[in-house]
């Protein structure tokens, strides 16, 4: 049995770079976190794989209830100086509950935000099919698609779903059969929404026509759903018979089918719902159609390979392929079985965050991925599954730079755009200032007044550490034109904080005054409403930072520069506390026992990169202190924040512990068998578990984990960039051999390495931009070109397009 097993590992590992990279099940999906998510970020469905009754759960990106408006309160304005005043005499509960009453949009009948809303479900009912056999179901990551395979009555069925990319906003499910005739089916669409219309239509060149289904949006806090949707469905066949009435279509004796479904909205824009959705949804339809199911295939795949083979991670050979995935989840975090590691699985997840993002944001897409990506059953979701600014929408989009998948940034750069329109109306007439503002959340409408509570809401640093985004997609791409484009919104942005700070009575900094580390309240204190809290104070920082650098980049010689430049050196420090720790707050309010699922005042250490072991080691030993008095289980995207905080601490083992963590299956049933209480984790579809799902855990991990063997960092030089490559800085020992290509460092370096024994071997600098950069190494390495300039440091000048081959000593 040894030798059996030890010629097994040898044969999978001298073919491991072949493995397959895919979500392999081998029964019917139970419940929504069983089912696979396909997408192009405009149609998303979850895929249920039963034999019997196919069911697709159905989404559209633009289907939200409500319709374009703003929340502000009007008497903001005027209660803000009061709730300053009430914050700095320490009478923070007072704060709160004026700024309840008059600066939060819910005392003036306001709505809090609208949910995000599913369009309904796809059923396709196969006769005789509930008795079957050789059952299996797969979300195949390597080309974009999820199959059903089953064998009933001595046939064997398979069914292939797409959702293509390249413009083409529609879904097909392609049936098959081994013998020909064999294809028999029902197909239907339903709408949780009320008062549907659906029916058939007979256009022309459509014999059998289609089925339709028509609906509105929901009403919700008081405001009117305006949201009109059509959804369309059609087959085409080979053989067989098709008949269409009743909302439904019957295929007969076919030898194969495809069922393709089209929406529409009437939504173009967050403030302009005068579309045509029947219109709209007929060409999606249509033109998918003209095409046919091959040629559609085709196209998506050669789209989809476009982004997806940019990045290839080998951590080790497949060594389960055969155990159903969520089976792998489960003995992965319990260490079984304790002789060998899963490390497929966790490149397999890796792989998985990448397939999420390039499914739900697309750079045609009117909206980015939201708080559940693309992907949502529930008339109202937890927390709207709208856009949470104060840390999960900018975690949806950590891996797209660093994951080379840059284009998919331009969702969420049409959701900045938008928010600045939105934004500056709301700095104007809540704080009578100039600039624009955004607080901690925000949805289709691009709504930007604070919304909630105070104690969660009044947080004005949403459209800054958006800024963030703007100018890390500069550093990564070289862009200048990008950054001309988008200074003005980080300037206005710095703007309002030259308006607004506050100067702190008695400690004498220039402070934002309401502010809060989000969601989390100091010790002792009645509330989470302050002044000068760690996270504002750095995000300001950055922003004014990055505002003066960009003005040097663009030459920019704006008078607000020099005001600036003047409060950047009047804000608050950071602080190391009593106990070691990074301070969250002005004041040394941390308890050690604190174990909250945020730890803001960590932004200073990732995201940003002000925290960090050469240029400030007493900060980032307080870091470390701080992260780990926060311990390691807790929600599932608060994991995912810690993997890339131990990335940046360089303590691989840590962020593998954190990754094992995460990947910790979360029950799922317990709503069915009421026996079992869920926690932070994983869901058997690797769907981030927070609970309930949240798709920010999955990408903030796989950001961790893309952080773990690469980091790069910035720093202005002569009034130049000069940037800074991190190789393999946060390897565990139990990746000891593996292989990545095609991670991008900032400055416009695509890098890929080699490693062995946990030793690099092999690196190739590919430099898109040209320049010089410095590359840190526990390795000593040689290569052409390369000059050692101090303990694993080395310097490297690069021409654009050029490679450089560096090897291991």
């Amino acid at each position: 049995m040894k030798r059996t097993t030890a010629f097994l590992l040898c044969l999978v590992c001298c073919n491991w770079v072949a493995a397959q990279y895919r979500l392999w099940y081998d029964k019917p999906a139970m419940t929504w976190t069983q089912a696979l998510p396909v997408g192009n970020g405009v149609i998303g469905g979850m895929v249920f794989g039963t034999p019997a009754v196919e069911h697709i759960q159905l989404n559209e990106e633009t289907i939200w209830a409500g319709q374009p408006n703003n929340v502000i309160n009007p008497h903001a304005k005027e209660t803000l100086p009061e709730v300053r005043r009430l914050i700095f005499e320490g009478k923070y509960k007072e704060a709160q509950e004026l700024a309840d009453a008059k600066v939060m949009p819910r005392a003036a009948d306001k709505n809090m935000g609208m949910p995000y809303q599913p369009f309904g479900d796809l059923y396709i009912a196969m006769p005789g099919h509930a008795d079957y056999k050789d059952y299996e179901r797969w979300l195949d990551l390597d080309n974009g698609k999820t199959m059903v395979r089953y064998t009933s009555g001595g046939v064997q069925y398979e069914r292939e779903i797409i959702t293509p990319l390249g413009g083409h906003h529609v879904m097909a499910i392609h049936l098959t059969a081994s013998e020909k005739g064999k294809i028999t089916f029902t197909a239907n669409m339903t709408t949780p929404h009320e008062n549907p219309l659906m029916g058939t239509l007979a256009p022309d060149g459509f014999p059998v026509g289609e089925v339709y289904l028509q609906g509105v949006s929901s009403k919700h806090e008081g405001l009117k759903g305006k949201v009109r949707f059509m959804g369309r469905m059609a087959v085409q066949t080979k053989g067989g018979r098709t008949t269409g009435s009743n909302g439904n279509i019957s295929v007969v004796g076919a030898d194969e089918a495809t069922v393709y479904v089209a929406i529409g909205t009437n939504v173009k824009s967050y403030k302009d719902i005068t579309g045509d959705e029947e219109a709209q949804s007929r060409e999606r339809l249509h033109d998918a159609m003209a095409l046919g199911y091959e040629v559609l295939k085709a196209q998506h795949e050669q789209e989809y390979h476009k982004y997806y083979d940019r990045v290839k991670l080998n951590l080790g050979p497949d060594i389960y392929a055969d155990v159903p995935m969520d089976k792998r989840i489960e003995s992965f975090s319990q260490g079984k079985p304790a002789n060998v590691n899963d490390n497929h699985l966790i490149a397999t997840y890796f792989q998985f965050g990448r397939y999420l993002l390039i499914s739900s944001s697309q750079p045609d897409n009117l909206n980015p991925a939201n708080l559940q990506g693309l992907w949502n059953e529930k008339m109202f979701p937890s927390w709207d599954s709208k856009y949470t600014t104060n840390i999960n929408l900018e975690m949806n989009y950590w891996p797209s730079e660093i994951c080379n998948l840059t284009e998919l940034n331009e969702p969420l750069f049409k959701l900045i755009r938008e928010c600045y329109e939105q934004g500056k109306e709301t700095a104007r007439d809540m704080y009578g200032a100039e600039g624009w503002v955004l607080h901690h959340n925000t949805d289709q409408w691009r709504i930007t007044g604070p919304v909630d509570r105070a104690q969660t809401g009044l947080w004005p640093m949403g459209a800054a550490w958006l800024c963030r985004h703007l100018w890390e997609h500069y550093l990564y791409s070289g862009d200048k034109e990008f950054l001309r484009q988008y200074y003005p919104i980080m300037l206005d942005a710095a703007i309002f904080f030259t308006q607004t700070l506050q100067k702190h009575p008695t400690k004498g900094w220039l402070v934002v005054c309401p502010g809060e580390s989000p969601e989390h309240g100091g010790k002792g204190r009645p509330t989470s409403l302050d002044a000068g809290v760690t996270m504002d104070n750095q995000i300001v920082k950055e922003l004014y930072t990055n505002v003066l650098s960009a003005a040097k980049i663009l030459g920019d010689n704006n008078s607000q520069l020099s005001i600036i430049n003047s409060q950047l050196k009047e804000l608050p420090p950071m602080q190391i506390g009593r106990w070691g720790q990074l301070q969250e707050w002005l004041d040394d309010l941390d308890d050690p026992k604190d174990d909250h699922r945020h730890f803001s005042h960590l932004y200073g250490l990732f995201p940003s990169n002000q925290i960090t072991p050469t240029n400030t080691p007493d900060l980032w030993n307080a870091a470390r202190t701080s992260l780990e008095a926060r311990g390691d289980v807790s929600t599932g995207w608060s994991m995912g924040w810690k993997v890339c905080s131990w990335a940046r601490l360089l303590d691989g083992e840590h962020a593998y512990k954190l990754i094992k963590d995460q990947l910790t299956l979360t029950a799922d049933t317990f709503l069915i068998f009421g026996s079992v209480k869920q926690r932070g984790g994983t869901y058997p579809n690797m769907f981030d578990a927070h609970p309930p799902f949240q798709i920010d855990g999955n990408f903030g991990c796989t950001a961790g984990i893309a952080e773990m063997l690469l980091q790069s960092h910035s720093h202005l030089q002569f009034d130049n960039l000069l940037f800074t490559i991190d190789l393999l800085p946060a390897l565990p020992n139990t990746w000891n051999k593996g292989s990545v290509t095609g991670l991008v460092a900032r400055g416009g370096y695509v890098v890929d390495m080699e490693w062995s024994y946990s030793r690099l071997t092999r690196a190739v600098i590919h430099a898109k931009n040209g320049g010089r950069c410095l590359i840190r190494s526990n390795t000593p390495l040689k290569g052409k070109g390369l000059k050692k300039t101090g303990k694993n440091i080395y310097s490297l000048s690069t021409k654009p397009g050029a490679s450089y081959v560096l090897t291991g000593r």
